[in-house]
């Protein structure tokens, strides 16, 4: 039974992992071609995403949209929560259902909201600022869930004593609620980045015909044929995003992110 037992977690473990050592693998060819097992090892396709300009473009493009998306997320979501766990305050919680239902509907469907919102409101269509706002709302569902989480774990006995000695309003979410609400704001920011970079379909449709985000240009460049330098880019997104989950991990309550209960 043992045996059963970690023959299929090690098939299972491949599963998973198996494509991801392919494509580091293909990543490392030397020559301009993607094959697998590598034909010969060379970093250059690494180098490539910083040298090119079309690839370093794209890039800039995809952080610029993710840094901007996720604090515009969060600075949208931070306020809602608080209102509706504080407060209590009816559109407060109107607003935190309404921030997430854009997550539940596929992305196509939003992205052709989108699309018809830019075009039709001054003609918006294209520019940088519109993807920006769209995987904003698209993505806000996630700051409001990880902020609502943090701000259920607050004793509420803390801020009932704070004010019994004096503390103001601001003063109890400067020291209390803040402190304590943060490090799930960051996990919301960091979910909305990652989501972002990685985001295809609301960029096509927001800016594709004028801004060209990593994605966009990893499926513009299969047209012409396969480059390692595409799989260099999965290996540098799977990168970052492992960075981001571990320092999710280390400076947020992962374990209550996910659901466990204290």
């Amino acid at each position: 039974m043992k045996v059963l037992r970690w023959l299929y977690l090690s098939i299972f473990a491949l599963y998973l992992i198996g494509p991801i050592l392919v494509i580091a693998a293909v990543s490392l060819n030397e020559k301009r071609f993607m094959a697998f097992p590598p034909r010969g090892v060379s970093l250059r396709w690494y180098s490539e995403i910083f040298v090119a300009s079309d690839w370093f473009a794209a890039l800039t493009n995809s952080l610029l949209i993710a840094l901007c998306s996720a604090t515009l997320a969060v600075a949208i979501a931070l306020p809602i929560a608080y209102g509706a766990w504080r407060h209590g305050l009816r559109y407060a919680k109107a607003l935190l259902a309404m921030g997430v239902a854009p997550f539940i509907l596929p992305p196509v469907i939003m992205a052709l909201a989108f699309l018809i919102l830019f075009t039709s409101v001054g003609n918006l269509y294209g520019n940088l600022i519109t993807v920006i706002i769209a995987h904003a709302i698209f993505l806000l569902a996630l700051p409001l869930v990880t902020i609502s989480l943090g701000l259920e774990s607050i004793d509420r006995a803390l801020i009932e004593a704070s004010q019994t000695m004096g503390a103001n309003e601001r003063t109890v979410f400067r020291t209390i609620i803040l402190p304590i609400a943060a490090p799930f704001a960051f996990a919301g920011f960091a979910f909305c980045f990652v989501l972002s970079l990685n985001e295809y379909i609301i960029a096509l449709m927001t800016v594709g015909a004028t801004v060209e985000t990593l994605p966009i240009k990893i499926f513009n460049a299969l047209r012409y044929g396969y480059t390692p330098v595409i799989a260099s880019i999965a290996v540098l997104f799977v990168t970052v995003n492992i960075l981001i989950f571990a320092l999710i991990a280390r400076f947020s309550n992962l374990r209550r992110i996910l659901g466990a209960m204290e």
